[in-house]
């Protein structure tokens, strides 16, 4: 089976294809294609509130594109979901809308406690030490999910308006940020030797310049290690010395500190980063839709 996923986010919109794999006890997810186009919607929706004409013609000619390589691929079923930058953005309902007539795609705008659902029907907990504790973190540009989970399940999840767009234009007021460090306190407090779970693009890319090995956890200590080392090299630097793409060099920066400071305030030593996001999350539930046949309502996940 092949199923296709759109993630549309606050730095970049992606597509994930992705072939499904089944045998009589589980099911493979391989990942065909990863296709990303860094619109940076929420420039425009955290600064102005909304989103400029050239952002939507960007958007429309782009959501025309992955319809015709859904079609290409020949994905049985696929989903869009738009997440903190459409959320604020007043004119979302009208783009979504014009998304539609002009590509044929229909968008959903999920709000925070959905998109971190979506995120963990990865079946993560599944390959992790049920008698341990992990605090999960998907850092993004509007926004930053934390999901607490113990024992196998869910213990509390939360949506925090602190991403790095927002941080790249001062958008992260002091009492959301307040609030972000005491809802870490107050819900990892009773909890020994808690383990993170980044996702993320950002992560991902710290991951890799960590050299570490696919299923080794990268230390507190290694990342700030990496942060002082980007520190050291100017925006213009980081993209012609070390090689990262201008829609990284910059919100790469914010996105360490988040983590950083995620982990400090935790008391969080290691984080596992297993490279999966909220397309990742799309497809297994797509895939789940069609294994069961009653149709999932992602809004009431």
């Amino acid at each position: 089976m092949r199923f296709a996923a759109i993630d549309i986010g606050s730095n970049a919109v992606r597509l994930l294809l992705c072939n499904v794999h089944e045998t009589k006890e589980e099911a493979f997810f391989k990942k065909a294609e990863l296709v990303r186009m860094p619109i940076r919607l929420g420039e425009d929706a955290f600064r102005y509130k909304k989103i400029s004409d050239e952002k939507i013609d960007q958007l429309a000619k782009s959501m025309k594109a992955y319809k015709l390589l859904i079609e290409v691929f020949g994905a049985i079923d696929y989903h869009a979901c738009a997440t903190s930058a459409m959320r604020e953005a007043t004119n979302s309902s009208e783009i979504i809308q014009y998304i539609k007539e002009y590509s044929g795609i229909e968008i959903e705008l999920i709000d925070g406690k959905t998109e971190a659902q979506i995120i963990y029907s990865n079946h993560i907990a599944e390959h992790l030490e049920h008698d341990k504790a992990y605090l999960y973190i998907d850092v993004g540009g509007g926004s930053t999910e934390l999901t607490v989970f113990a024992d196998n399940h869910i213990v509390t999840s939360q949506s925090f308006n602190v991403g790095t767009i927002r941080m790249l234009h001062d958008q992260v007021s002091k009492e959301v940020w307040n609030s972000f460090k005491d809802w870490i306190r107050e819900n990892t407090k009773d909890y020994i030797d808690l383990t993170a779970i980044g996702s993320g693009g950002n992560v991902n890319k710290l991951f890799k310049m960590a050299d570490r090995k696919e299923n080794k956890p990268i230390s507190q200590l290694r990342l700030r290690e990496i942060y002082e080392f980007l520190k050291q090299y100017s925006l213009e630097e980081r993209i012609t010395q070390l090689g990262l793409n201008p829609d990284r060099a910059d919100v790469i920066m914010p996105a360490a500190k988040i983590f950083l400071a995620i982990m400090k305030i935790a008391t969080i030593d290691k984080m596992i980063v297993p490279q999966i996001g909220l397309s990742d999350g799309i497809i297994h539930l797509l895939y789940e839709k069609h294994r069961s046949m009653p149709e999932i309502n992602f809004e009431k996940i």
